[in-house]
């Protein structure tokens, strides 16, 4: 790989800059990155005490380097203000030094796997994201491009400024491989059931009856990405680069299907990936149909940029007794481990949760998750 003189003297540059610089120098080998470029943003991913415990959190104390690009980062293992009903004085303490190594180096605490929702991200722009569901949301939704990058590597390029040039920074990398014809659905749902049956590599282009919108395919993408280790997918009419590239002749057709896993749900959870203000206005509009107040636990995630820019509507929710919190999720929080059964409406949780939180799930949709919540 072809490094910049400026390049080379970072890797002789203080011991923390030259030993990120050496990661991104490592990964453009193994993946035949010809040189690296420049980056817009990164995203940084796994902050939660829960998931880097003690030497993930002295390796970020002991980085002594900033950021040069905008750099965003993933949920915490808690609220940051509603902390005490989640986590115990021990995880707290380590979680604010975490936060506080990421603001020593220059992140903003955006605490949400959300960042598109924060700042404006163009088409084209090359970025280094790590958090399986922002991924595909920039690549898919947007067009922007990024590969699926690891916090470490994240952290790498946000202070070295670039990242290798390979992969989904490349066009011709980004095209389908497999047509994907589907109806009678949830966005959800499918995403989940599609990604399970994809080849190692395969990029799906989609061919609905209908439109949907970027709430329903955020939602699609982030399971999408959850079981089937996608970064990409596109959408015919509706994507930013369907048009871009043939379509495919493998086809698979899909006309209804159903998650089966029953279990008697004793908290609802819907935020994964966190939900936008078109979403909580949906969840209120289905309590105020309802007229009932929430009888089971009614837990809802979004991030703190979302929340205190919807007030209103998140008083509103919580008047119903329902629970609105920020900067976490069911998924990386541990208080999730004391509930028998998480009812959920995201492909992406329902992978997730038996596999870091130990407990069972039931899917549902929106409407279905509500309807439980208040019976």
């Amino acid at each position: 790989m072809h490094l910049t003189k400026d390049e080379e003297a970072l890797l002789e540059s203080n011991s923390s800059v030259a030993k990120l610089m050496e990661i991104l120098v490592a990964l453009g080998k193994i993946y035949g990155a010809e040189r690296l470029i420049p980056i817009h943003s990164s995203h940084i991913s796994g902050i939660s005490y829960q998931n880097i415990g003690d030497e993930g959190l002295e390796w970020l104390e002991s980085l002594n380097a900033k950021v040069v690009v905008k750099t965003t980062v993933n949920p915490a293992g808690m609220d940051l203000v509603k902390w005490e009903a989640m986590v115990d004085k021990d995880f707290y303490s380590k979680q604010i030094r975490i936060i506080k190594a990421l603001e020593k180096i220059g992140a903003e605490i955006s605490l949400t796997c959300t960042p598109y929702y924060l700042y404006d991200v163009k088409f084209g722009m090359h970025l280094a994201w790590a958090e399986s569901s922002a991924i595909i949301y920039a690549n898919s939704i947007i067009g922007a491009r990024t590969n699926r990058e690891s916090g470490i590597s994240a952290i790498a390029s946000a202070v070295i400024g670039k990242t290798p040039y390979y992969g989904l920074h490349i066009k011709e990398n980004r095209a389908p491989n497999v047509l994907i014809k589907a109806a009678n659905f949830d966005p959800s749902a499918l995403g989940y059931h599609v990604g399970r049956i994809l080849k190692h590599d395969q990029i799906p282009i989609f061919r609905f009856e209908k439109t949907l919108s970027k709430d329903e395919l955020k939602s699609l993408g982030a399971a999408l990405a959850a079981t089937g280790n996608v970064a990409i997918f596109h959408v015919e009419n509706q994507t930013p680069e369907w048009k871009n590239f043939e379509i495919p002749k493998e086809k698979i057709e899909i006309d209804g299907f159903e998650i089966k896993n029953e279990c008697e749900p004793d908290l609802i959870a819907i935020g994964c990936p966190h939900l936008s203000k078109d979403e909580l206005l949906q969840v209120l509009k289905l309590l105020e149909k309802e007229k009932k107040t929430v009888k089971r636990e009614l837990w809802l995630f979004t991030s703190r940029y979302v929340a205190n820019k919807n007030k209103e509507i998140v008083e509103k929710i919580e008047s119903f007794n329902a629970k609105v919190f920020c900067d976490t999720c069911m998924v990386v929080s541990p208080i999730t481990e004391k509930f028998e059964c998480v009812m959920v409406n995201s492909g992406k949780a329902l992978t997730y949760l038996p596999k870091l939180r130990g407990v069972k799930v039931k899917f549902g949709s929106l409407k279905e998750c509500i309807k439980t919540a208040l019976n």
